[in-house]
């Protein structure tokens, strides 16, 4: 049990580390903290739930992703390849494309229920 404890502690200083470092990824916090308020306030179905939070976690996870893959490519600056540029760019389009996706879906699930609430 230790072990799993240990584990748990590694993950957290990594998202700790995301959090102090790592402007895009406050920035997605904050916006999926606004996103849950909503998803609790508005009259969601639970797959519409469903899909907000997927949404969420995949935008996280691959921010996370994006910036364990920056670091790598930082230790190897002193003899950077020019992949390393290609790399970190890749990963931040995978970023790009999926938050431009979560915020498609959201769009796509409060839209109707904000209409509604302001009586359009």
């Amino acid at each position: 049990m230790h072990r799993y404890l240990r584990s748990f502690i590694y993950a957290l200083r990594g998202i700790g580390f995301a959090l102090k470092s790592e402007k895009n990824f406050r920035f997605e916090i904050v916006t999926a903290v606004v996103a849950v308020i909503a998803g609790l306030l508005l009259p969601l179905s639970a797959l519409e739930r469903s899909l907000i939070f997927l949404s969420i976690a995949l935008v996280l996870v691959l921010e996370l992703v994006n910036t364990a893959f920056e670091r790598v490519m930082d230790i190897l600056k002193p003899r950077i390849h020019p992949y390393a540029r290609v790399i970190k760019d890749m990963m931040a389009g995978a970023v790009l494309l999926t938050t431009l996706t979560a915020i498609a879906i959201g769009i796509t699930i409060f839209l109707p229920h904000i209409l509604i609430v302001f009586g359009f």
